[in-house]
């Protein structure tokens, strides 16, 4: 993991982006999307836009299912997934010096014709550091 790290904080740290093939294996991204049917019922709730009593639903912005990952319940295919999430904020924070403390992770499920469209990760009145990793 360590030559992969390097490789995104390189690139972090030269372009403002990464990306990086193999952070999971096939099988570990196999566990976490099986079953691959969902169902709203099934813990995924409608994504919406905005933060606590302002979040709304617009689906002209944004038309996935998200479902919030705990860490204390998740999966073994997700726990493995937190972790190495977990590892990378720790190197980056050692290498590039970001001071990233904390992480939310969701999947997110994309019916046909939805999109989400462009956005910054980052509500106006927080000025954290933050990363967003997608894993597709």
């Amino acid at each position: 993991m360590t030559h992969l790290f390097d490789s995104i904080a390189d690139q972090l740290a030269g372009q403002g982006y990464a990306s990086a093939d193999r952070f999971l294996t096939p099988s570990e991204v196999d566990a976490i999307i099986a079953p691959k049917n969902f169902k709203e019922t099934d813990h995924f709730k409608k994504a919406g836009i905005g933060q606590q009593h302002q979040l709304q639903i617009n689906e002209s912005i944004r038309g996935d299912y998200i479902q919030w990952i705990d860490k204390t319940s998740a999966s073994p295919a997700l726990s493995l997934y937190l972790e190495r999430l977990e590892h990378l904020m720790q190197y980056l924070n050692e290498t590039l010096f970001l001071s990233l403390k904390d992480m939310e992770v969701h999947k997110t499920v994309y019916p046909p014709g939805t999109f989400y469209k462009r956005h910054l990760d980052q509500f106006r009145k927080d000025d954290h550091r933050k990363l967003s990793v997608i894993c597709y």
